[in-house]
């Protein structure tokens, strides 16, 4: 009667040895693989150096080139290491050691080639983001810009409503109705001065108009041109030295209109109004007449007071607008906009880090592996695998060393002494007895 744990055993060890044929077969070219995997890194982090080098000279590339090959090599090295070490060991701490030191080490070849590898593979898309990104800034601003002068602008309504209110009372005044006092007197001369103060002022905002909008026009036009220069084919460098131009000429523009609100004139005018007031000689006839006018033009002033307040509220609401944000475009390299716009290139952050660290995958697929070998041979088991070429070995050394014992015995055994040596030369040798065949008795 078969034993069973005999036969469990001999199917762990079948099912063993299966695994290992497949890791003999793998392993043959694991190394031709990820030398592969390892050139092709370093190629990409050759192409992302040499965005991040300036100079074009011979030095600059023997640089890029000798960075990129030590690239290479290093990761070829730490995952040779790791795909013949982690899966060997067997205690939980040096499982715990080496797999710390591959996270380790994952992070390092992240920071030295991965992220050199994503500007090599989207770099030249991640600048022309941020170059639509600085237009999206820029384009905000304009309006921003353009919007808070058209506000400023728009107090022309505030003036000339108080300009008009002056002039009804002048001509008011010019009737009697308000002093009682007929003709151009001391009242319709206060008003008078403040109506033409407040024309001037409106004459200002007009004149304020056409520069708002024709500077707003030039900077939507470089807008445009800035669009086009981020999306055009050609050379990166040629139109990120282009757009940097376009986009200091437009930071010019926005600065420009900001200049042209004249929400501040309309403030400081407003405080001159109530400030700066000329009174007249009162020129009445008579006692009576000339208190009217002088009752009169205190109310006047209360009234420009009044007007002036509300102006002045009028663009203090003006200049509490949001000002426009200071657009300023920074040129960046391809190396630093891959990262500053890492969330709009995933794949390719993906691809690059992928491959350099789909090694990782090939050492726990061994470990595994490994795990389900030990455990259909059991713990105790020992390895008495043998390669053909070992095999061969130890057979050229086994046929060696019979010939050392063979030639050893050869030496040690003495020669037989015959009854000639005896007898000495010349004396014939005693016949042998019979029966005895060295001479001597049984």
């Amino acid at each position: 009667m078969s034993d069973p744990n005999l036969s469990h055993d001999r199917a762990g060890d079948r099912y063993a040895r299966e695994l290992e044929r497949h890791l003999d077969w793998l392993d043959s070219f694991t190394s031709t693989a990820l030398g592969v995997l390892s050139a092709a890194s370093g190629i990409y982090t050759y192409l992302g150096v040499r965005t991040l080098l300036d100079d074009p000279g011979i030095w600059t590339t023997f640089a890029a080139l000798a960075y990129s090959i030590a690239v290479s090599v290093g990761i070829f090295v730490f995952w040779s290491y790791l795909l013949r070490l982690l899966p060997a060991v067997r205690s939980a701490a040096s499982r715990v050691g080496l797999l710390l030191t591959m996270a380790l080490g994952s992070v390092a070849i992240v920071a030295m080639s991965s992220w050199l590898n994503a500007a090599a593979l989207a770099g030249g898309a991640a600048v022309e983001t941020h170059m639509a990104t600085t237009v999206q800034n820029y384009q905000t601003s304009l309006e921003r810009a353009h919007s808070n002068a058209v506000a400023g602008q728009s107090l022309s309504r505030d003036v000339a409503r108080v300009r008009q209110s002056f002039q009804d009372l002048s001509e008011q005044e010019a009737g009697g109705t308000l002093s009682g006092f007929s003709g151009r007197g001391a009242v319709f001369r206060v008003l008078t001065q403040k109506g033409t103060e407040l024309q001037a002022l409106e004459d200002q905002l007009a004149e304020v108009s056409a520069p708002i909008e024709a500077t707003f026009a030039q900077g939507n036009t470089i807008l445009s041109r800035m669009r086009s220069v981020s999306v055009a084919p050609g050379g990166l460098e040629d139109r990120t030295v282009r757009f940097s131009e376009d986009a200091v000429e437009l930071a010019g523009l926005i600065t420009q209109l900001r200049q042209l609100n004249p929400a501040p004139l309309v403030g400081r005018a407003a405080q001159d109004l109530s400030d700066a007031v000329v009174l007249p000689e009162l020129d009445g006839a008579t006692a009576a007449t000339r208190a009217g006018q002088s009752s009169t033009i205190n109310s006047v002033l209360t009234l420009v007071e009044q007007r002036a307040q509300t102006l002045a509220t009028a663009a203090a609401e003006v200049m509490a607008l949001p000002p426009p944000d200071d657009a300023l475009y920074t040129p960046m390299s391809a190396a630093d906009a891959v990262i500053v716009y890492a969330e709009n290139f995933v794949p390719a952050w993906a691809g690059a880090i992928s491959i350099d660290l789909l090694p990782a995958v090939l050492v726990f697929i061994i470990m595994v592996v490994q795990a389900a070998i030990r455990m259909g041979r059991g713990e105790g088991h020992r390895d008495d695998r043998m390669t053909v070429g070992e095999l061969r070995a130890a057979l050229a050394a086994s046929d060696l060393l019979r010939q050392v014992e063979a030639l050893n015995a050869q030496r040690h055994v003495p020669a037989a002494v015959t009854p000639q040596d005896v007898a000495g030369p010349g004396t014939a040798a005693p016949p042998h007895p019979q029966g005895t065949p060295n001479g001597r008795g049984a």
